[in-house]
């Protein structure tokens, strides 16, 4: 497939830049054997046909998302790396460009998770992307990945990028947990489910509020809509499904914005309670004005 067309889209929180760039978008088939893998597919195809989507395919976007404080430039996941631009993705460090960064600047790289499609970007070539950045991550998530007693187990591809990706860049990582902090502004919550130690960050400026929800929710309609429902790529589904009626309590009740990794692009919205569960909205005009 050929590289897509680079996407970004930019606002402010308070003094902060927020840039959320496209690193590309994948169909697959099938909806029902990845959300509401405990439903019937006529439930599953039910809810898509009510929200016009359609029943066969689906579409996964990923999100990684850049907040420049002033002070620092700190980017949110890191996308396919150079092993999904045969697929079309990988498109985060021109996407960047385009929104007039360079590698180069960034100087904290945050992973919420260590799944494949937000670590994948953090080497090129075998060497770092980011060469001036430090590297900030849950520690039970590291923990999880790094453990040998993966091998054997459905994890161990997912070990297997953690030792390439992130394991030569451990020397340069510190560890946030509950309520850490990234730097002032920017503080880590955890959020447990989709992986072991799943975190999601609050972005404070101004009197603004931001949340990054990263993987809490990986469809705006199958999983926002019916949070109980289960979802092949979380590995704790009952602990996730208990993470998203929290996250996305706090953030309808706070009226807060949020982004979302796989959140229709630019992945940005707001949450309200909808009969079960929740409605997406997306942004509009809120931060032009």
């Amino acid at each position: 497939m050929a590289p897509q067309a680079t996407k970004t889209s930019s606002f402010k929180i308070g003094t902060f830049g927020v840039t959320v760039i496209s690193d590309g978008l994948r169909t697959s088939e099938k909806p029902q054997e990845t959300f509401g893998t405990n439903q019937t597919p006529e439930a599953v195809a039910e809810l898509l046909m009510a929200n016009f989507l359609p029943t066969d395919k689906f579409a996964n976007g990923f999100s990684p998302t850049l907040v420049d404080t002033g002070s620092d430039v700190i980017l949110f996941d890191t996308g396919m790396g150079e092993g999904g631009r045969a697929a079309g993705a990988g498109q985060l460090v021109a996407g960047m460009q385009a929104a007039g960064y360079t590698p180069d600047q960034v100087t904290v790289v945050v992973l919420t998770h260590m799944h494949g499609d937000h670590i994948g970007g953090l080497m090129e070539g075998g060497q770092p992307t980011f060469k001036n950045a430090r590297y900030v991550a849950g520690q039970a998530e590291f923990d999880f990945w790094k453990d040998p007693a993966r091998a054997g187990t459905p994890a161990e591809g997912g070990h297997k990028g953690v030792l390439e990706k992130v394991v030569p860049l451990a020397e340069k990582m510190t560890f946030v947990g509950d309520g850490g902090e990234v730097v002032s502004g920017i503080t880590g919550m955890a959020a447990f489910g989709h992986s072991p130690g799943h975190m999601i960050y609050r972005i404070e400026s101004g009197g603004k509020g931001l949340i990054l929800t990263a993987d809490t929710a990986n469809h705006f309609v199958l999983s926002l809509q019916r949070p109980d429902w289960e979802v092949r790529f979380d590995m704790d589904k009952t602990a996730a499904a208990a993470t998203r009626k929290k996250v996305f309590d706090m953030i309808a009740t706070d009226r807060l914005p949020f982004v979302g990794y796989h959140m229709p692009f630019p992945s940005v919205g707001f949450i309200e309670t909808l009969d079960q569960g929740y409605r997406f909205v997306p942004e509009s005009y809120q931060f032009e004005l």
